[in-house]
């Protein structure tokens, strides 16, 4: 094998058409992060951004994007802003995982969402997670009655909250895809206000995050596209999310609602016109991504798999980031293991996000402050 690094800007017409078409030969790859658009956007804001092109007499086999931080720190393509990663490759393509990072010039390459079981990182994973799905092959009708299996009080609740808000504020409609940059903008403003009331780090305090959103909002082909959706009650948006599509796969990244409708729960009244909608538009699957939240457990009708894991070649750079970041990563997993621990943690983190609210809130009113620019 041959393995080339580049950068993804730096790939011509052809070396991004095998990329799609290795991509849509493996539905274990039917993920927006795994596009080639989504890569060539990160590489445009970040100067840290590579893909090992890997091929043999054959051709272009795979290729492998990554970041390429400082003493040779490997990391995820978007790192903690993505859902999925992996090598995106030949069905069973097979590599030296440590000769593939000699050649990428790392030392350690750490992974929390990788594509469960690829042949080259297999032996390298030391847990995997279930991402539960909402698929739609068989149809809404027969997702929405696994729903109701899941959990019918649930939905009976939620239903219920659904009608009543349509009562009291209007008639409800989803709009599907919004092309309109201030539906985004008002978004991405609920987003970073929920994170700071629960004690989160604000993603769109960082402008190029702000930007990539904008970026990714007008991406809109029949492979990849920004799909944003907002629930209005009468003319008044009260829930919104924006996500990135494939031709069939939609993956949940940043869902927010505004606090004044929060009695009628709309953050998942719209996650269930969502669902309808996303299957409507030809869609089969809606990823919502691993993590502890409760509403995923009755909304699913699948799974998925992701690893998390660790490779890494003997050096100095290698040993510090184990000690800095394994006890972190084993800490993370007990607690999202443990509903009850995630429970706390969340209480905790809220309870901080109210605390540093009070705190602006008490600051001189002559303080200069700045108005949230983005989502996540």
């Amino acid at each position: 094998m041959n393995i080339q690094v580049v950068r993804p800007g730096e790939l011509g017409d052809s070396e991004r058409a095998r990329w799609r078409e290795l991509q849509k030969a493996d539905r274990s790859l039917d993920n927006p992060f795994l596009s080639v658009e989504f890569a060539v956007a990160m590489d445009r804001l970040r100067d840290y951004v590579r893909v090992a092109v890997i091929s043999d007499g054959r051709g272009i086999q795979g290729f492998f994007p990554y970041e390429r931080h400082s003493f040779g720190i490997g990391k995820p393509l978007g790192g903690f802003l993505t859902t999925c990663h992996g090598l995106i490759s030949v069905p069973e393509l097979k590599l030296d995982a440590k000769a593939l990072l000699r050649a990428c010039k790392l030392s350690v390459f750490d992974f929390d969402h990788l594509v469960a079981g690829q042949p080259t990182f297999a032996e390298y994973e030391s847990d995997v997670r279930p991402a539960p799905v909402m698929d739609f092959t068989a149809g809404f009708e027969a997702w929405i009655e696994q729903v109701k299996a899941n959990s019918p009080k649930n939905l009976k609740t939620v239903r219920y909250k659904e009608r009543k808000m349509g009562r009291e504020q209007g008639d409800l409609r989803l709009e599907w895809a919004s092309a309109d940059p201030e539906v985004l903008r008002t978004l991405l403003a609920w987003k970073s206000d929920q994170y700071q009331r629960t004690g989160r780090v604000d993603r769109f305090a960082q402008p190029w995050i702000v930007e990539l959103t904008n970026m990714m909002h007008a991406e809109n082909s029949s492979d990849f596209a920004g799909v944003l959706t907002m629930l209005y009650a009468g003319d008044v948006p009260v829930a919104g999310h924006f996500g990135l599509r494939t031709a069939t796969t939609l993956v949940g990244w940043f869902p927010a609602y505004d606090t004044e409708y929060a009695r009628y729960s709309p953050g998942i009244v719209h996650h269930l016109q969502m669902a309808e909608a996303a299957a409507n538009a030809g869609l089969h699957m809606v990823d919502m991504g691993k993590g502890g939240k409760e509403y995923k457990d009755w909304l699913k009708s699948g799974t998925l798999y992701v690893a998390e894991g660790r490779i890494s070649r003997p050096s100095a750079s290698a040993a510090v980031h184990w000690m800095g970041r394994t006890p972190f990563n084993k800490a993370r997993t007990i607690v999202m293991d443990r509903p009850s621990l995630y429970r706390a943690a969340d209480r905790v983190l809220k309870g901080f996000g109210r605390v540093r609210t009070s705190m602006q809130r008490q600051e001189p009113s002559n303080a200069v402050t700045q108005e949230p620019t983005g989502a996540r």
